[in-house]
């Protein structure tokens, strides 16, 4: 004989519960509908006409309900649709287990396992298209005036299209605003990383209502400065140091590496703008040879590379590299390495939008390090733009 601590009788006496409330809030709702009482005298048109059962699965397993109905048919219950045969318990546990990165067939046998419960596939995906409307909603609500500084990078997904796996870039852009704080601004996916798909992305932004922007960080994507400069004339451009500094070192030989990354480092490093220049020349002196690619790329981007020298030491250390989307980046990749490949773009954005909404709970709790310093600074500089 099983003893009442048994995990089954436990979910079998949950299920009745579920069973038994459900039932009283059916009859609750149809007799609020109808305008009487279950055995009370009246003189509608329309009265109560049996019932109709159905299973529903539940986050306790399956259960058995009896709809109530009226004669007429125009009775919609709410608690449970008349079509419905999942419940909203359980369909949150389905995101929630969707957005820790899951893949549709794991939260499948995960609550076969835990509830006995078989739910197909497709139905799970059902589930997590009721997120389609809220990403929608989402990539298109208003945002702030004026952003400090936009981070802006690319991760690339496997995605299936028209019965082949294409590779397609998912543009992401992170905002600090006046008050310090970090914001997702959105996701747009393109086929490709191309400054032209940029332009777009910064008009959409726009469009939402950031009428300016006072500095970028960015990667060395070719033609990004022309993107920018036509959406939003008057932003800085910093072009990511580590990125430049990754880039170099790509084609310099193993036994190069240590001694050219210590002399690039005099470069970034340095206290000043002149003392930059000065240590980029006696860096081209020693490796020009060996290495002109290297000089060459510096020399092209020196503009865009050196902007953070304008500023102070507070805020050249936000705006150097775009490091904090990158981080954001690895934790997008957490929560999708277990799916390969992604059926559609929107599975792509589902799960990229779940994981936002978790960062934005963070982010909404603090503000950027030194940040009544950094927007004294900004205040002097960007006078004008702040206060309009």
């Amino acid at each position: 004989m099983k003893k009442r601590y048994d995990p089954e009788l436990i979910k079998d006496d949950l299920r009745k519960l579920i069973q038994q409330t459900l039932k009283e809030a059916l009859e609750a709702e149809l007799e609020d509908f109808l305008g009487y009482s279950k055995y009370q005298r009246t003189n509608s048109n329309n009265s109560r006409n049996g019932y109709i059962s159905k299973t529903v699965k539940t986050a306790a397993g399956e259960v058995e309900i009896e709809t109530p109905r009226d004669r007429k048919g125009d009775f919609e219950p709410k608690i449970v649709k008349k079509r419905q045969t999942v419940l909203e318990d359980l369909e949150n546990k389905v995101i929630a287990l969707y957005s820790k990165g899951m893949t549709v067939r794991d939260i499948q046998e995960l609550l076969s396992d835990m509830y006995g419960m078989d739910i197909s596939p497709s139905l799970i995906s059902k589930i997590t298209d009721k997120l389609t409307p809220r990403i929608e909603e989402w990539q298109s609500r208003p945002l702030e005036r004026i952003y400090v500084i936009l981070y802006i990078d690319c991760i690339f997904y496997k995605v299936r299209q028209d019965g082949k796996v294409v590779d397609k870039a998912v543009y992401v852009v992170i905002g600090i605003n006046k008050e310090g704080r970090k914001e997702l601004l959105g996701f747009w996916i393109n086929e490709t990383e191309s400054a032209s798909f940029w332009f777009k992305v910064l008009n959409d932004i726009k469009s939402r209502g950031v009428k300016d922007v006072l500095i970028f960080s960015v990667d060395n994507l070719s033609g990004i400065e022309k993107a920018i400069k036509g959406v939003y004339p008057q932003a800085e451009i910093q072009k990511c140091v580590v990125h430049q500094i990754r880039n170099s070192l790509r084609y310099v030989s193993w036994k190069d590496k240590k001694g050219l990354s210590s002399d690039l480092k005099k470069v970034y490093g340095a206290a000043t703008l002149e003392e930059a220049e000065l240590r980029m020349d006696e860096f081209e002196e020693k490796w020009g040879n060996k290495y002109p690619h290297v000089i060459k790329s510096w020399r092209t981007n020196w503009e865009e590379l050196m902007a953070y020298f304008k500023y102070p030491l507070e805020l050249r250390k936000l705006m150097y590299t775009t490091n904090i989307i990158e981080s954001v980046n690895s934790k997008f990749r957490k929560v999708t390495d277990g799916k390969r490949v992604f059926p559609s773009d929107m599975s792509v954005l589902k799960n990229l939008y779940l994981a936002a909404l978790e960062l934005a709970k963070k982010w909404n709790r603090s503000v950027i390090k030194d940040w009544g310093i950094i927007y004294g600074q900004l205040s002097v500089i960007f006078e004008e733009r702040l206060e309009a």
